[in-house]
């Protein structure tokens, strides 16, 4: 896996970032770490992170839009999984981790040492290639029966009771999915389990044995373009990477039973439902309301409760700080979705729990 490495002190063109300008980057100059005004412009040193490929888009856009203040700060974000990134977390080679699923036992990270520090909200997609066909709508219990190859064919009677306007082709389902540990697997086999009651037999986790003959990607990407080569696939990624790839994505039936496409205005209706935990988690999966999209996941920064130096947790804090200020404006134009104020205001308290020597 290449080292996705950002300096801001580098030159880089914001243009390469659909919608984000020079112009309309919002950098404060003043952020609070652990009660004390840091000046992101007079900070210097390197921190590195690692994890979702589901956040990767979103951190990459966040980077670079501190390009021109922070000039001596170097941030490096290595999208590699969440289930490898809080592995290496865990093992103390990274700074902070990006999870899109909660810490387990076995992950590494312990219980104790470390924090949840909400980032953002995005839609996982059901994207798909087939060709002639632009506006699928599918419930829970079928995607369920697709991706635990129940259905098998295009034309299967419960997709076409779902879509009676859809030409759909006598034509074999390519099922892609994550060959990585993955917090997007996680959020959306949690969404079947929550969805489809009764007809999901595979459970919830970072990694699923998938029955029959699929294909594997790594990270969003990778499932991405293999969807993107292959005509009759269909595959779950985030919003930002379906739209990278110029992917087809379906309408899924909410709550209310209103079929809801992926943008980040439905996301934001999800997060106005969700309960918020002591440690800051969330669950905005198959929210109620008939705006809500309902494969909502959250995506989290693990940071430790203290680092062995003073620079390292006060650059920790002062990114995330900018995340969770000027970032939140950067966020809907790379396909996520602002924090709601509430949790918003939380997570910029978490961050005065981080401490140092």
């Amino acid at each position: 896996m290449r080292l996705r490495r950002f300096s801001v002190a580098a030159t880089l063109a914001l243009a390469l970032i659909p919608g984000v300008t020079s112009s309309a980057v919002p950098v404060p100059s003043t952020t609070q770490v652990t009660g004390s005004p840091r000046d992101l412009a007079q900070m210097s040193g390197t921190i590195r992170g690692s994890g979702s490929t589901f956040a990767d888009r979103y951190y990459k856009t966040i980077i670079t839009g501190l390009a021109k203040t922070a000039r001596k700060v170097t941030i490096e974000y290595r999208p590699i999984g969440s289930g490898r990134g809080k592995s290496e977390f865990g093992k103390n080679l990274t700074d902070f981790a990006g999870t899109d699923s909660t810490v387990k036992a076995t992950d590494g990270p312990k219980t104790g040492e470390f924090l949840y520090v909400p980032t953002t909200a995005a839609a996982i997609t059901v994207a798909y290639h087939l060709k002639g066909v632009d506006d699928l709508e599918l419930s829970a219990p079928t995607i369920a029966k697709i991706f635990q190859r129940d259905i098998r064919r295009w034309n299967d009677p419960a997709i076409a009771a779902e879509n009676p306007d859809a030409r759909l082709p006598n034509k074999a389902i390519g099922v892609v999915h994550r060959a990585d540990r993955s917090g997007t697997t996680s959020n959306f086999t949690k969404y079947l389990t929550l969805a489809a009651p009764g007809v999901w037999r595979l459970g919830s986790a970072d990694a699923i044995k998938w029955p029959g003959t699929t294909s594997q990607g790594d990270g969003n990407h990778g499932v991405a373009q293999i969807l993107a080569n292959n005509n009759g696939s269909i595959g779950y990624i985030d919003l930002a990477d379906a739209d990278a790839f110029s992917l087809t994505t379906a309408a899924i039936r909410n709550k209310a039973g209103v079929y809801v496409r992926p943008t980040p205005a439905g996301v934001t209706a999800a997060l106005t439902q969700i309960t918020i935990n002591d440690d800051l988690t969330f669950q905005p999966l198959d929210a109620n309301g008939p705006e809500s999209y309902p494969l909502t996941a959250p995506t989290f920064a693990l940071v430790r409760t203290t680092y062995q130096d003073r620079q390292t947790a006060d650059l920790v804090a002062g990114f995330l700080t900018y995340v969770l200020t000027g970032g939140q404006d950067l966020a809907v134009r790379a396909n996520y979705a602002r924090l709601p104020e509430p949790l918003r205001q939380r997570a910029l308290a978490q961050l005065d729990k981080i401490t140092a020597p």
